[in-house]
């Protein structure tokens, strides 16, 4: 019979190649987003003047300034946490496919938000759509974290245990917030793009560097 000292080890890589991977997702799709932007025809610029005609595009800088924060913030978090996760495997590749597929998708919310936002009956079901998008992405991002710190498997061996508990800590409420975020969408999708916007804030104020 095969014991645990006799169990084949999980082979582990380097990040490199994956966190090559994943700026490029990145980079890719917060550049889509301004694709959403449209120029809007001449004749219509003479007829209602330059600032009229893109005050007229409200929802699609609304939805593109929403967007880009939450991308940025995003990558700027990914890129954190692989400060302290040293190495890679099959399992993190997956998840990390995972979290880079709602990253991908996330222009296409967006674009529905943007065409939705002037419509008082299809904005509450595109921010809905909006919400439960970043809600997989933070179930994603937690998963993702989790399994590589769990015993300490992919950490690199000079990470300080609190530090991996401060990340933990802050990433557990990711996908609470945005769920909740979501369901005020019901109530007012104001409110709910709102919270999304303060929860891009939150996640992008630098944490305190010592326990």
């Amino acid at each position: 019979m095969e014991t645990p000292e006799d169990a084949k080890p999980v082979q582990t890589y380097s990040t490199t190649r994956l966190e090559a991977f994943s700026d490029g997702v990145y980079a890719i799709a917060i550049t889509l987003l301004i694709l959403e932007i449209k120029v809007p025809p001449l004749a219509r610029i003479e007829a209602l003047g330059l600032w009229r005609t893109l005050g007229e595009q409200w929802p699609s800088f609304v939805a593109y300034t929403l967007s880009f924060a939450v991308i940025g913030i995003m990558w700027s978090n990914h890129h954190n946490v692989f400060r302290f996760i040293a190495r890679t495997d099959q399992t993190l590749i997956l998840l990390n496919s995972g979290l880079m597929f709602c990253t991908a998708f996330l222009p296409f919310p967006t674009a529905v938000l943007a065409d939705c936002l002037p419509s008082a009956s299809a904005r509450q079901q595109a921010t809905v759509l909006y919400g439960l998008t970043l809600t997989v992405t933070a179930v994603f991002y937690n998963a993702l974290w989790l399994y590589a710190v769990r015993n300490r498997r992919l950490v690199a061996p000079e990470t300080d245990q609190w530090r991996l508990d401060a990340v933990t800590r802050e990433f557990r409420w990711g996908p609470v917030v945005y769920l909740v975020a979501t369901a005020v969408a019901f109530l007012s999708p104001a409110v709910s793009l709102s919270l999304h916007g303060l929860a891009a804030i939150v996640y992008a104020i630098p944490r305190r560097s010592r326990p």
